[in-house]
């Protein structure tokens, strides 16, 4: 399960996005219930914010049960994730992310050397407090043997998922399409705690 991920480096494209939070530290080690960047689509194309990864729909009360991952198999008819697959699709940038395997749990680096920046399929919320509204997300995850990992998404893939007049076929075609090609490397585990920040989390074993 996609429970931390990275987001350290990032083109000039992205960071010239409205919305784009100024001065974005980079991040080795993201775990849920903290703030990660999320794209959305807006009527000039792509927007930025800064939102807190757990899912809250506006009708949630107990926010310590704010989902972080969402199963692409069950988006449509869970009642917690079904109107925003319907309506609120955005994307989680990242360099990489962890996974952790086996009896001892070691932890994996998983990235891409043909997209140096993946796009994670994510669901996005608005929460009313008073006269602020919060934005939250959750990672759309897929079946990868026994683990789950995120849905990544080409370029292709992308402009679908942010279509708000994508049919939901074509959606549903997107959640089962092939997993795009990851490359991994055994970590030390300097970043197995969540409070770890920074390059050493990614020091190989």
């Amino acid at each position: 399960m996609c429970g931390r991920f990275a987001l350290f480096r990032w083109s000039p494209s992205l960071a010239a996005l409205p919305g784009f939070p100024v001065g974005l530290e980079p991040r080795w080690n993201i775990a849920p219930a903290q703030q990660v960047l999320l794209l959305r689509g807006a009527a000039a194309g792509r927007e930025a914010a800064l939102v807190h990864w757990g899912l809250t729909p506006a009708w949630l009360r107990d926010l310590s049960r704010a989902p972080a991952q969402a199963r692409a198999e069950t988006l449509a008819e869970q009642p917690l994730f079904r109107e925003a697959f319907a309506l609120r699709r955005g994307l989680l940038p990242a360099n990489g992310f962890y996974e952790w395997r086996g009896p001892r749990r070691r932890p994996f680096w998983m990235s891409s050397g043909e997209f140096p920046l993946l796009s994670m399929a994510a669901l996005w919320e608005a929460y009313p407090v008073g006269e602020r509204v919060y934005l939250s997300a959750a990672v759309v995850t897929v079946a990868a043997g026994p683990q789950r990992r995120p849905l990544l998404l080409d370029a292709a893939g992308e402009a679908l998922w942010l279509d708000p007049a994508a049919a939901p076929e074509d959606l549903q075609a997107l959640l089962a399409s092939p997993a795009l090609p990851l490359r991994e490397r055994l970590l030390a585990g300097l970043g197995n705690n969540p409070q770890e920040e920074g390059p050493q989390c990614l020091t190989p074993a």
